[in-house]
């Protein structure tokens, strides 16, 4: 995959006529997943490396054009890593880690994403969505016998049973149906398998329109996030700059209630906009679009064999980077405890974890969200004034930093679900029960260097300070200082362990349990109560 320029990676694909087209009864498959997106992509490829099948279903025979997300986390470069393709992605991207809030003119202030050294990955990346979707679609197709991908396949009707979930698909040649024991939706925010079902969205959607504007010119700005409250090129409203691979730069605007999207993505109402910012008119656009921050969910992810992931499932404002970055870890939180399920391995309340788990981090996101955009536009005249007295409080005292809020970032949700087995004993450091667990730079002798997070393998994985016990079959047991050695001393601070101290890592990387003095029964404990039991 690395030696491939996503460049050359196609973005069309032929429709091909499938057998299930012709069967006489409708084909049944374990997991069927409708959109190929990059959620849908993940989860099918995070399937296939757990040995498990599952066909993807797309309307269209493309990528999505337009860049449309482009910053992704240091966590989905984690779970990109684990499924085969992040070093294709970092190499092409543009890494940053610092940002810069300004009122009009002025600098308020910088921030720094990623103070902690030693860490594989870079606390983001920008990288033109449809790199992504043609990165995930390549490396589907290596797995010809476990990801099934049916391009120009529209999911026509679905009809729900207790065992899973019957399906009509319409083709070129003619409908044709399927069963499925589970259907993932991952079909984006208009989802056709949510309208199918009669189910909609509760939340909000706010009244303030944003011009996206991608525009490729040469420029020498920092690869930094700018943003900027009330611009002096801008009218006084909100601007926001990123740079992309291409010498392509993301622009965002913030345009008011009251413009019409149809009018304002017009080039030559753009152009003019751009121009001012910028000072020259030296670039082209690549893309425009309108758009409106919506923060709303699904009461519930999971319809019994129906489950709903990335967008279909919620909705959150661009602003933070929210949107894919939730989508993917949707993606990682399900199917490893979809494999387990179909393997007759996990407890009965498992899928329901998911609903628990991604359900929380749809309501952490979107509270998120929902505070950016109220600090971004202000819905009323007296928030305004709010708002715009903490930005001018924030030019002189640094603690009203702390209250200006340009879009709180990306981070992975910490889980506090019944999955995670209690602390024995306190613990400190930087690594969380519930949370991925923090990456540090290790060397495995006789290999080189590497990372914990690169460990990880998508399996139950035992990390023990020295060799004080025996992990229970079918985990992965990793002893610090004899199967990898930390040359920079780093695991014992970041993990508060001691010698003889353990910490059990689930299959999606989260610290799901840990102890000062670990038995192996206590660790077998701890694996059945993550998987459901």
């Amino acid at each position: 995959m690395a030696s491939v320029k996503l460049e050359d990676l196609p973005l069309r694909f032929a429709y091909r006529h499938h057998p299930d087209q012709d069967a006489a009864t409708p084909a049944r498959h374990p997991v069927v997943i409708v959109g190929a997106g990059p959620v849908g992509l993940a989860l099918a490829i995070d399937l296939a490396t757990r040995g498990v099948a599952s066909v993807v279903l797309d309307d269209s025979d493309r990528i999505g054009e337009g860049s449309r997300a482009i910053c992704f986390a240091k966590r989905t470069l984690e779970i990109f890593d684990r499924l085969g393709l992040g070093e294709q992605l970092v190499d092409k991207g543009i890494t940053w880690q610092r940002g810069r809030v300004f009122l009009g003119e002025r600098e308020l202030y910088d921030f720094d994403l990623l103070p902690e050294a030693g860490h594989r990955r870079p606390a983001f990346i920008n990288i033109q969505q449809y790199y992504v979707e043609a990165a995930l679609a390549a490396r589907a197709a290596s797995f010809p016998d476990l990801i099934d991908l049916r391009w120009s396949n529209r999911l026509a009707a679905v009809a729900p049973r207790t065992d899973g979930a019957s399906l009509t698909i319409d083709t070129l040649d003619g409908p044709y149906r399927l069963d499925a024991d589970w259907l993932v939706a991952c079909d984006g925010s208009r989802s056709p398998t949510r309208a199918m079902l009669g189910l909609d969205f509760a939340g909000e959607v706010f009244d303030d329109r944003f011009l996206i504007a991608d525009v490729k010119m040469t420029a020498d700005f920092p690869t930094e996030r700018w943003f900027w409250f009330q611009p002096p090129f801008h009218g006084g409203q909100s601007a926001l700059l990123h740079k992309q691979p291409d010498d392509v730069w993301r622009i965002d605007l913030q345009l008011g209630r009251d413009a019409d999207a149809e009018v304002e993505k017009q080039p030559e109402n753009v152009v003019p906009r751009i121009r001012r910012m910028l000072g020259h008119d030296a670039f082209s656009l690549e893309w425009v679009s309108v758009y409106t921050f919506q923060c709303r969910r699904l009461a519930r992810f999971v319809h019994g064999r129906v489950i709903f992931a990335g967008d279909s499932a919620h909705q959150v404002s661009p602003f933070g980077a929210r949107g894919a970055n939730s989508g993917i870890q949707d993606a990682e939180n399900l199917a490893w405890k979809l494999a387990l399920v179909l393997a007759g391995e996990a407890g009965p309340g498992l899928i329901a974890t998911y609903d628990l788990e991604r359900g929380a981090a749809a309501d952490e996101n979107i509270l998120n969200s929902t505070r950016s955009t109220d600090f971004i536009a202000p819905p009323s005249a007296g928030e305004r004034r709010l708002r715009d007295a903490v930005l001018a409080l924030a030019a002189e005292a640094p603690f009203a930093r702390r209250l200006v809020n340009s879009g709180r970032l990306s981070v992975p949700t910490t889980y506090e679900t019944p999955l995670t087995t209690p602390d024995e004993d306190g613990w400190g450091g930087s690594a969380r029960l519930g949370a991925p667990v923090p990456d540090l730079p290790l060397h495995r002798p006789g290999h080189g260097p590497t990372h914990l997070t690169a460990l990880a393998s998508g399996r139950f994985t035992l990390l023990t300070m020295g060799d004080s016990c025996v992990a229970p079959a079918g985990c992965e047991h990793i002893v610090i200082g004899q199967d990898v050695i930390d040359e920079a001393g780093l695991f014992a601070g970041r993990f508060d362990a001691g010698e003889g101290s353990a910490v059990l890592l689930r299959p999606d990387g989260h610290l799901t349990a840990r102890w000062r003095h670990p038995a192996t029964v206590k660790i077998a404990h701890a694996i059945q109560r993550a998987k459901g039991f």
